[in-house]
């Protein structure tokens, strides 16, 4: 495990993330329900912005303070253009390794229902681009306090953990999903937190929990894990401890996005700390658990960032 990587100076100077995975063009909109076969609803609201779960962390690390790069693929597409200068005004410097592509970037069609929060997500996601890893991938690693992967670009998140291990840098997993190469990532994975739906070989079968998910995680080079359930609390564990940590409790507006917030605000919180204990690691857990919920209280993935700037400084 690698415990170190902030260093004493990450008290004193922003945090700095490198954010590795999926860049997206979410087209969302507010329903008051899911239209059936063959109709058509007009929506109360819409929303045009990036996403994907690496870009939504890296937004979430730069609202609170840090200096947050995105590792991904855009493309020069007129739509990757509005992707790429959404990410700009946010304060997300893009590494694009798909500078060249003229075809348009992944579109992600959201419905939120309205009444409860819930969300239907369809998209390509990373399936049109396979990435190398940039010949100044150990520079970027290098110039990062801690790096985030949301498991999409597998080749490209390989071999970037690889390069942060190698450097001593803190690694994250958002495990939103379990995706073929996941087995490869984990040896170089220092905390993973997963969703109930990140489900590894062998715990697929009925009654399978968090339990075994966490059990996976530890066996396979994850040192502190966790698996958040929703509006539940997360279950966590580690090397000296376990337990749980509440969400807070808000009106949902909108899920979307909720967990990236959470990976992005954990991210920010962890590249603060120098030694990792159970301790810190709930602490940061407790922290993003707050950002995370504030963001669901809203419709989409950036009215909360309008929100009072008073949280932009250094989580716990």
């Amino acid at each position: 495990m690698v415990e170190s990587g902030a260093g004493a100076a990450g008290a004193r100077r922003r945090r700095r993330g490198l954010f590795v995975g999926l860049c997206t063009l979410d087209v969302v909109q507010l329903v008051d329900r899911l239209p059936g076969p063959n109709e058509k609803l007009t929506a109360r609201e819409q929303l045009v912005a990036a996403g994907g779960p690496a870009a939504n962390a890296a937004v979430t690390f730069a609202r609170l303070g840090g200096t947050a790069t995105l590792l991904t693929a855009i493309g020069r597409h007129p739509l990757g253009a509005a992707v790429a200068a959404d990410l700009d005004r946010l304060g997300v410097t893009v590494v694009d390794l798909a500078a060249d592509s003229v075809g348009p970037p992944a579109v992600s069609s959201v419905l939120v229902t309205a009444s409860s929060g819930d969300r239907a997500v369809a998209s390509t996601n990373a399936t049109g681009h396979r990435l190398a890893p940039p010949d100044d991938l150990d520079a970027l690693v290098a110039a990062s306090d801690v790096v985030e992967f949301d498991g999409h670009h597998m080749e490209l998140a390989v071999a970037a953990a690889g390069a942060a291990r190698a450097a001593g840098r803190r690694t994250v997993l958002d495990g939103g999903s379990w995706k073929a190469g996941t087995e490869r990532l984990l040896p170089s994975i220092d905390v993973a937190v997963c969703s109930e739906d990140f489900r590894p070989p062998g715990t697929e079968a009925p009654g399978s929990g968090p339990a075994d998910t966490l059990r996976f995680l530890r066996e396979h080079g994850a040192v502190r894990s966790a698996v958040s359930r929703g509006a539940r609390p997360l279950v966590w564990a580690g090397p000296d401890g376990r337990g749980t940590v509440a969400v807070p409790a808000v009106r949902v507006a909108d899920t979307l996005g909720a967990g990236d917030v959470l990976h992005g605000a954990l991210a920010h919180g962890l590249a603060g700390r120098d030694a990792l204990t159970s301790h810190g690691f709930v602490e940061a857990l407790r922290a993003a658990a707050v950002v995370a919920s504030r963001a669901c209280a809203s419709f989409g993935t950036r009215a909360w960032l309008r929100e009072g700037r008073a949280d932009r400084r250094d989580s716990p």
